[in-house]
């Protein structure tokens, strides 16, 4: 997939070059990458611990690693040319795990979790707990497909922070296939004027917690007839949560209600 002249930014050991025409998947490999709508740059990210004044949302969009069947090297340029189409949100993408409790929380508005660990020490407690600090002073976070399976090491913590998480005791999911997703709050900001929508994906049936949330959009199983969200918010601390289960591959994240519910999503999740 070629990204055109959208202006990317390759980073690499502490070098930096703007790239006019690059594949997508290609600076995937062992790279940190950064989607812009334009080559101005963004103002830094967290200022006193609430989000910037920019009117570019700095987000930072963590990934490398998931089940075998979520191919993370294929959706994450999708999803990354997705929240950074209308030029108001900027994304660098952290494809190394291992880096997480490395990374400068400040510089960035919202972080994108597009990632499930399996190793408990990778990315690891400091990295959780960086994650988790940035989110509680006004950091946003928005939570993609399985990455509801993250963090399973510090289960408990993990609800706390994203509302519902992965439960393997649980039916993982419908078969693949059609189903329509409900809008059930239509007044709050990430769902307003929204439509309900038809997608193809995994509906997520997996979901347990008890923390407060919000749900903006749902959709019925055909398996048990049962309701479940898509789609819901909750507050952690000063910090704004959007979390969402759609998005099994590359056909699930190109559906453009789909990408509107994370676009708005992250631009919520960052105060804006």
């Amino acid at each position: 997939m070629s990204l055109g002249n959208r202006g990317w930014i390759w980073r690499q050991r502490g070098t930096i070059r703007a790239a006019g025409r690059l594949v997508g998947a290609a600076l995937l490999w062992g790279l940190t990458t950064a989607w812009a709508g334009d080559n101005r740059p963004a103002e830094s990210g967290l200022k006193d611990g609430g989000p910037s004044p920019s009117p570019v949302v700095r987000c930072l969009l963590i990934t490398g690693e998931d089940y075998p069947g979520h191919l993370w090297k294929e959706t994450t340029p999708v999803l990354a040319e997705a929240l950074s189409q209308d030029g108001k949100i900027r994304v660098d993408v952290l494809d190394r795990l291992a880096e997480m409790d490395r990374v400068d929380w400040s510089a960035y508005d919202t972080v994108v979790m597009h990632f499930k660990n399996y190793d408990p020490k990778v990315p690891g407690r400091a990295a959780f707990d960086g994650l988790e600090r940035f989110v509680r002073k006004g950091g946003g976070l928005v939570l993609v497909h399985f990455a509801c399976g993250a963090f399973q090491e510090f289960k408990g913590d993990f609800e706390k922070l994203v509302g519902r998480v992965w439960d393997p005791a649980l039916r993982g999911h419908d078969p693949h296939g059609s189903f329509r997703v409900i809008i059930t709050d239509p007044r709050h900001p990430v769902t307003e004027g929204l439509s309900d929508f038809d997608t193809v994906d995994e509906l997520y049936t997996c979901l347990s917690g008890e923390t407060p949330i919000h749900v903006l959009a749902d959709a019925v199983s055909r398996v048990d007839g049962r309701v479940y969200p898509m789609a819901f918010t909750l507050q952690v601390g000063k910090g704004r949560v959007f979390h969402c289960v759609l998005g099994h591959d590359v056909p699930a994240l190109s559906n453009s209600s789909v990408q509107e519910l994370y676009r708005r999503g992250c631009l919520w999740s960052a105060g804006r």
